[in-house]
């Protein structure tokens, strides 16, 4: 967008305007700098929504992975809370990848190509070859958990299946899924951004783990000890 506006400035002559929007004379020339200037502030508003619900998901995604800290106050009504808590993280996610969207009809201004190098198919390539293998892993993740991807439950058990190998396969299946969005737009900016849900995603696997250690107690911790955190422990050979 900010391309096509610098050539279509290009071919009027206004290269006062391309220099930090020299002195304007004409009506015509005050709406484009209106133009651009709403353009700019809709990208910064924008932007400055996605990092406040990234903020948002973060703190009640923490808050939804920690019933049973919750529980000692409030007893059992902790795990109901807990599930508000997950669909409301789950609605500042949802805003995320709109906000994600967004950026890319409304791209902020700065020392960065809006889109790389090479052609379109190529970055259409490279977010399938991403979203293979994380949608894979993040869907086995949400069938071993079971009800347990939507809200937590007291009743529920440790996992099986792909969690005897990793603890945390949701998250690093979901976590991939940032720069699958980030390449279909084709944006290098979106890409370079996605690094941080890296230790958002971090932070509430740890939140998480500290409060199924009061779960289940020892046999977590046990589980804990013989399990990677995000890829499987190399056995040691007895």
């Amino acid at each position: 967008m900010w391309e096509n506006l610098r050539v279509l400035l290009c071919l009027q002559g206004k290269t006062s305007i391309l220099r930090k929007y020299g002195s304007l004379t004409g009506s015509c020339d005050k709406l484009i700098l209106a133009l651009l200037q709403s353009i700019a502030m809709v990208a910064w508003i924008n932007f400055v929504v996605l990092i406040v619900s990234a903020l948002l998901f973060l703190y009640f995604y923490v808050k939804s992975v920690s019933p049973a800290a919750l529980e000692k106050k409030m007893g059992e009504a902790a795990y109901a809370k807990c599930m508000r808590y997950r669909l409301i993280a789950s609605a500042f996610e949802i805003v995320a990848v709109a906000n994600y969207i967004v950026h890319f009809f409304y791209p902020l201004p700065v020392p960065l190509p809006q889109t790389f190098p090479w052609a379109w198919w190529v970055s259409i390539i490279i977010a399938i070859a991403i979203a293979v293998p994380g949608g894979y892993l993040m869907g086995i993740g949400l069938r071993d958990a079971g009800k347990e991807s939507i809200g937590p439950k007291k009743e529920h058990a440790l996992y099986g299946g792909i969690y005897e190998k990793v603890r945390h396969p949701q998250a690093t299946g979901e976590v991939t899924l940032w720069w699958v969005i980030a390449f279909i737009l084709n944006s290098p900016f979106l890409a370079l951004f996605s690094f941080i849900w890296l230790p958002i995603f971090y932070i509430f696997c740890w939140a998480e783990e500290r409060d199924l250690a009061i779960r289940y107690g020892e046999p977590y911790l046990e589980y804990k000890r013989n399990t990677g955190f995000l890829i499987p422990k190399r056995k040691k050979n007895v």
